[in-house]
């Protein structure tokens, strides 16, 4: 499980990415010049603005240092398996004993929400769905009961090769 752990789309690469640009390029000048702008307010024990302008640069620094070594480890995933498997990546079409229908798309731990059809890999119902086929049932083991799921689609999305 810790190899998924470092794996991730381009797309959650990307966003990562961004987020650090942000936060290095826009946010971190942006709180450092009001820090330095409360400062010359005097007295900085009881400066409310400097405190917490220092307390935010801390918030950025630590972020920023954290997403760094993050994205120097993770592992981009490109490839579009065409064996008809579900592997990381794949968008899956399910539907449960109740006919209900879910797609989900399996993606690292960095990128998974439940609300934009994103589930962790790692996650049970990811774990149970890796390397699975069209009409393959599965059952994920819950604390409020198993659930039982069979696999209608699975798609991946394409990528151009960077290079």
């Amino acid at each position: 499980m810790a190899d998924l752990d470092k794996k991730i789309t381009p797309a959650g690469y990307a966003a990562l990415r961004a987020e650090l640009d942000h936060l290095w390029k826009v946010e971190r000048p942006q709180v450092t010049r009001e820090v330095t702008a409360a400062a010359e307010q005097g007295d900085r024990s009881e400066n409310a603005e400097y405190q917490y302008g220092k307390r935010r640069l801390r918030e950025i620094d630590r972020r920023v240092r954290w997403l760094n070594k993050r994205l120097a480890a993770l592992e981009i995933v490109r490839a579009s398996p065409t064996d008809g498997k579900v592997y990381f990546g794949a968008h899956v079409s399910v539907e449960d004993e109740d006919g209900e229908q879910n797609t989900w798309q399996l993606v690292g731990s960095d990128e998974w929400d439940v609300k934009l059809g994103k589930i962790s890999v790692s996650s049970p119902i990811g774990l149970a769905l890796l390397g699975k086929r069209v009409d393959d049932e599965v059952v994920v083991r819950r604390p409020k009961g198993d659930l039982e799921l069979t696999i209608i689609g699975i798609r991946y999305d394409t990528y151009e090769d960077p290079d």
